[in-house]
């Protein structure tokens, strides 16, 4: 099969010419239509975010979409010719207090396609039977792809957050992620503030449900204090920690801040504000099983959109870079 496959740290994907995979028991061989290109891909392709044992080859990729063309022994539930989507989890322990809760997105030794095992950036994958995303029939594969990962990010996030109809909620950064969160959001009946530094991506917050945008400059933390854009829950999706000062601003008494995005650096946080504040931090990842299965509902009832770009398996290499290098001007989708 044709796969992209990563051979340096930061230099470009090669295409070569690999065996096609083999399902093991449990497992499903998925031939894919589509795979988007992730944020997460970066960190990984320049050496940021690596496994303590890289898979062999070394093909990253974790918003795979496609059909199943084969299936391995000990597999119920999954037939020859049904939609399979290929997220970031591939495995878990299935036997932590996280797995058993429902909550394996936390599981500490959790095994990601295209860190752990090989991932989607080829023609076909092998996927968990029990973790790979069953699909309706009739979605466009291309649209679907960044649900597998973007898509349930961000409906994670909001589940994570408690939002009930009503409420406002500030989302700082309308990347891929916040944009999907500005409209899951805004179907859940919540006032949504969409926040960033660019006015093409506020534009489309606003055409994708936001009651109001705000640009990301120097006097954000004081617009943000303002009563009119004090909110319930503040979602982080910017990966920086500039972010927190507006956010400790414009966060009501009681309210939730969620962080998303994958910022290294401390944020400055004050124990003392916490304490007469009474506001609650949670970090969020990716998405559950459940959480998959209900946001491709969502999206099939009625699609989560963003700016696609489609893009050949030739052309992954300048997508990752797009993305490194902040001009990406919408979501990557490789075609197959």
């Amino acid at each position: 099969m044709n796969a992209a496959v990563l051979e340096t740290d930061d230099a470009p994907l090669q295409q070569r010419r690999v065996p096609t995979p083999k399902p093991g028991p449990g497992q499903i061989l998925v031939k894919l239509s589509a795979c988007g290109v992730c944020h997460s891909d970066v960190h990984i392709w320049k050496g940021h975010v690596r496994a303590p044992s890289a898979p062999t080859p070394f093909i990253l990729g974790h918003e795979g979409v496609g059909t199943v063309v084969a299936v391995g022994p000990d597999v119920s539930g999954w037939d020859i010719g049904a939609g399979a989507g290929v997220p970031w989890i591939h495995d878990t322990c299935c036997h932590c207090d996280e797995c058993k809760d429902g909550m394996e997105s936390f599981c500490q030794t959790q095994r990601a396609h295209g860190l752990n095992v090989p991932g989607a950036f080829a023609e076909y994958v092998v996927a968990d039977a029990a973790f790979a995303v069953p699909l309706p029939d009739g979605l466009d594969p291309v649209a679907l792809a960044p649900i597998m990962c973007a898509g349930v990010t961000a409906y994670g996030a909001i589940k994570r957050s408690g939002l009930r109809a009503g409420e406002t909620c500030a989302i700082f950064g309308c990347g891929g992620l916040g944009l999907y969160a500005v409209q899951i959001a805004a179907r859940l009946g919540v006032r949504v503030i969409a926040i960033d530094r660019d006015p093409a991506k506020l534009e489309l917050a606003r055409r994708y449900g936001a009651a109001e945008t705000l640009v990301a400059d120097g006097k954000l933390a004081e617009t943000v204090s303002a009563d009119i854009y004090r909110s319930h829950v503040c979602i982080n999706f910017a990966p920086t920690p500039a972010t927190w000062a507006s956010m400790i601003a414009a966060i009501r008494p009681r309210g939730r801040i969620v962080a998303a995005a994958l910022v290294p650096d401390p944020v400055p946080v004050s124990q003392e504000w916490l304490t007469t504040t009474g506001v609650i931090i949670t970090g969020t990842s990716v998405g559950t099983r459940a959480e998959m299965r209900e946001v491709v509902e969502m999206h099939a009832k009625r699609a989560l959109e963003n700016d696609i770009v489609p893009i050949t398996l030739d052309g992954v290499s300048h997508a990752l870079n797009a993305l490194d290098q902040g001009t990406a001007a919408g979501r990557f989708v490789i075609t197959f």
